[in-house]
């Protein structure tokens, strides 16, 4: 009986290994396409990151990225009422770099303006005989906080891990979108992992959630990422969004959190760029909330 099943074993991965087959596939070269990172927020000027798309097997290093930007473009912003033509900006990050990116121009203050909420705001972007057009909306601020607590992380964490906590408040009526950032003492705000949310399962009804960590996603997070420490200062932002901005980022980081992974389904990042380019236009409803944790 044993030698019999050991046939049928071996019969099995010789027909297996007959049928496998080598399977190439030949990428065709795709011209560069603008890619576009803007966003206004209450109370805070109009930015907008410009650069060109990699190829998908493209090496990556900083003289790569740095070459990416994209310079010299007209960019202007409208609130209904006024239009500013944005001014280019660099900031230097080492190592003779620097990140490029467009806001109001000092030059120009009867025109320039920051963002207001429950008002809409139109984008368009003139580089390279193209034009890419888009438009956002600043919502009213719906998600309320309550109150920021923390407490002991599960005790498989080390010690002086700790969750933060939130309780907020969701109106009544469906359509309120989210996204969240932490800062980490002086860290810079960095979303969540998964910054998105809207109110599906929570509308009309307060509710308490762990506030995850927000990460860089330049680098590798280490188990127990979503946590805090003891004795850290932690800002909340939450921002309310239109429906646009949310479905840029819930699909983008869906397709960021799947890469590498064989059995995942295939994502198309949903952008509301106009014209051919990539990227988003995101109008930001923001408020703030801080909890120093004690050690």
């Amino acid at each position: 009986m044993k030698t019999k099943l050991l046939y049928l074993l071996i019969l099995s991965s010789l027909l297996i290994s007959g049928c496998e087959k080598s399977v190439s596939f030949k990428l065709d070269e795709v011209a560069p396409k603008v890619v576009v990172e803007a966003m206004i927020e209450n109370g805070q000027a109009p930015v907008v990151y410009l650069s060109k798309s990699l190829n998908y097997f493209s090496r990556i290093d900083q003289n790569i990225l740095a070459n990416s930007f994209v310079h010299n473009a007209e960019i202007y912003v409208s609130n209904g009422t006024l239009t500013h033509k944005l001014k280019e900006f660099s900031i230097p990050i080492g190592t003779g770099y620097s990140v490029y990116y467009y806001t109001n121009d000092p030059a120009s203050p009867s025109t320039s303006f920051v963002g207001e909420l429950n008002k809409q705001y139109s984008l368009r972007i003139a580089s390279e005989g193209k034009e890419y057009n888009a438009v956002t909306t600043i919502p009213a601020i719906t998600r309320r906080i309550d109150s920021l607590f923390w407490k002991a992380a599960p005790p498989a964490n080390a010690p002086e891990k700790v969750a933060v906590m939130v309780r907020a408040y969701d109106p009544p009526g469906f359509g309120d979108y989210v996204r969240y950032f932490t800062k980490r003492n002086s860290e810079p705000f960095y979303p969540g992992l998964n910054s998105v949310y809207d109110d599906q399962v929570i509308d009309g009804s307060v509710y308490e959630v762990q506030v995850e960590r927000g990460v860089n996603r330049n680098e590798d997070q280490p188990e127990g990422f979503s946590f805090f420490n003891k004795g850290d200062t932690v800002t909340l932002k939450i921002s309310n969004i239109d429906r646009a901005t949310y479905d840029f980022w819930r699909t983008m980081e869906y397709t960021y959190l799947s890469v590498g992974n064989p059995f995942s389904s295939p994502t198309k990042v949903i952008s509301n760029i106009n014209g051919g380019g990539l990227g988003y236009f995101g109008g930001y409803a923001s408020q703030y909330r801080t909890i120093i944790i004690p050690r």
